[in-house]
């Protein structure tokens, strides 16, 4: 082979691997995918509860409640609540605010329908801070057949956190759901962590003689 041929081997072979070393984008390493997001779309979230009522000189009843939430999104349903044989159904809008001192609160329009017929405006509030909390629930009924019916409705509880397990305070009610000797029941509350719950007890005017109790159990999930 001539001086000439072999220098023209020597080129084509030094150009093949200069091909095979060179980076190419077919033999490239592919660039990781990127970490998914993560959803920020809102959860449901559920509670229930269901209220023992021990009334003095009248037929004791259990009051359930269920409630939903999404995002700002509240809906509820009562029953026994406004009155007995009665379901209420609620929806309302989410407002949280504050964190050493938090304020959650939630106004609410209900439909009543049973042995009491109308609408209500209603409202949820949480004020809490250090082991201290501040609940009510309330609505104003407007009975669709005598205005006569019209009526506020109040629960309210003032408590403190005494341990991780165990809460207790004060609580009132305004109902008309039985008779009462009181416009507003004032009384005492204990509540405790059960499960993956509450068991909660009230007793208003406990030192009347004529007391009345409420038992509660109630879950969020």
């Amino acid at each position: 082979m001539s001086s000439s041929a072999k220098a023209g081997a020597t080129a084509r072979l030094l150009a093949v691997w200069l091909c095979l070393l060179a980076p190419s984008p077919a033999f490239a390493q592919a660039p990781a995918p990127a970490p998914a997001k993560p959803s920020s779309a809102p959860t449901w979230s559920w509670s229930a509860a269901a209220a023992f009522y021990a009334v003095p000189d009248d037929p004791n009843y259990v009051q359930p409640t269920v409630a939903a939430d999404r995002g700002r999104l509240h809906l509820e349903a009562r029953y026994n609540y406004e009155a007995q044989k009665t379901l209420s159904a609620w929806a309302g809008v989410n407002f949280e605010v504050g964190d050493t001192v938090s304020l959650a609160f939630t106004p609410m329009f209900g439909v009543i329908t049973g042995d009491l017929d109308g609408v209500a405006p209603g409202f949820l509030l949480t004020l809490s801070g250090w082991k201290l909390e501040l609940y009510s629930e309330g609505e104003h009924v407007y009975d669709a057949g005598d205005e006569t019916g019209n009526f506020f409705y109040n629960w309210t509880e003032f408590t403190i956190q005494a341990t991780e397990w165990l809460r207790a305070g004060l609580v009132t009610q305004r109902t008309r759901a039985y008779q009462t000797e009181r416009d507003i029941q004032r009384g005492l509350l204990v509540s405790v962590d059960v499960w993956k719950g509450s068991l909660t007890t009230s007793v208003f005017e406990p030192f009347s003689g004529s007391a009345t109790v409420v038992v509660s159990f109630g879950v969020e999930f």
